[in-house]
């Protein structure tokens, strides 16, 4: 009898996660969303500069304070991996993991920087922490939106 009541209450335990929804059982979100970050955590660039002028491709630091960088897929409390958002104006969505294209690059290895290079014109540039899925933490984790103006590299004239 204890097996069956041990049973019963391991099934029951399962089911939690469920949401009962007009007589439908859907699954409820993953857990790694809303996976909680202190709250003076903060991200922020130490290079670019917001306002910069820049010829060519450049350098891009992450800076990030009371959290640590891990590499994606790693479930470390209080550590996530950066995410670099190039001319993204849409909000990023919490409960959606951090998309992977060329406006949305991942840096999974645990990177705190990389050189970018992009086209002349103004851009903005932005940082989201994500989780070991690469999802955004509770609350989010982002640096402000920072904008640079990418000038023509000076070309070499060759005799």
């Amino acid at each position: 009898m204890k097996i069956v009541r041990c049973a019963a209450l391991a099934a029951a335990l399962a089911l939690l996660p469920v949401v009962l929804l007009s007589g439908v059982l859907l699954p409820s979100p993953a857990y790694s969303q809303g996976k909680t970050a202190p709250k003076d955590a903060k991200l922020y660039f130490i290079t670019p500069q917001d306002g910069q002028k820049i010829r060519g491709g450049f350098w891009v630091r992450f800076g990030l304070r009371n959290m640590g960088v891990t590499h994606a897929g790693d479930d470390y409390q209080n550590a996530g991996h950066h995410h670099l958002l190039v001319d993204v104006n849409e909000p990023i969505d919490t409960k959606e993991p951090i998309p992977q294209d060329k406006s949305h690059l991942h840096f999974g290895a645990g990177q705190t920087e990389t050189f970018l290079e992009l086209p002349p014109g103004t851009h903005t540039l932005q940082l989201v922490l994500g989780d070991a899925k690469h999802y955004p933490f509770d609350p989010p984790v982002v640096s402000d939106k920072i904008t640079i103006r990418v000038r023509q590299p000076v070309s070499v004239r060759r005799r």
